[in-house]
């Protein structure tokens, strides 16, 4: 592949990505949840389904600690998700979604849906799912990083 092809798969990549993004927090804002950020999803998708640690989280996010802790302080303080002892580490504090987070987590599934439906309507559901086939062999465990 030529520079410049790989150059334009990257600017495509990263368009599709934005614009996924976008249309799932459009989709979140839609459904009612209007007091949250991208991040937020981002930080949700690694709390559900058993929670995490702060350190967790900001490994996830390639975030300080700090940078976490204070996500961690606003979802908290919005009912998204609280603090509880960690079952196995006396000195952490586990991070779990509380019924709000699953809500918007259900949200942004259907956003989700609705976005990869323009998808199938313009390529086919087979060449949708060959393509997730293909991403999800260049990345198969993310994480999945907010770019802010």
């Amino acid at each position: 592949m030529q520079n410049s092809e790989a150059m334009a798969l990257s600017a495509a990549l990263l368009a599709v990505a934005g614009d996924l993004t976008q249309r799932i927090h459009n989709g979140v804002v839609a459904r009612g949840f209007t007091d949250v950020r991208p991040a937020h999803g981002f930080a949700f998708a690694r709390l559900a389904p058993d929670g995490a640690t702060v350190t967790d989280l900001a490994a996830h996010l390639g975030v300080t600690k700090q940078a976490a802790s204070q996500l961690v302080d606003e979802i908290v303080r919005k009912g998204y998700a609280e603090r509880r002892p960690h079952p196995e580490d006396a000195r952490a504090r586990l991070v779990v979604l509380t019924e709000r987070g699953w809500e918007c987590t259900r949200a942004a599934e259907a956003a989700a849906a609705e976005a990869v439906g323009l998808w199938v309507e313009l390529m086919g559901e087979g060449e949708v799912r060959v393509l997730r086939e293909c991403l999800m062999r260049i990345a198969p465990y993310g994480p999945v990083r907010p770019a802010w």
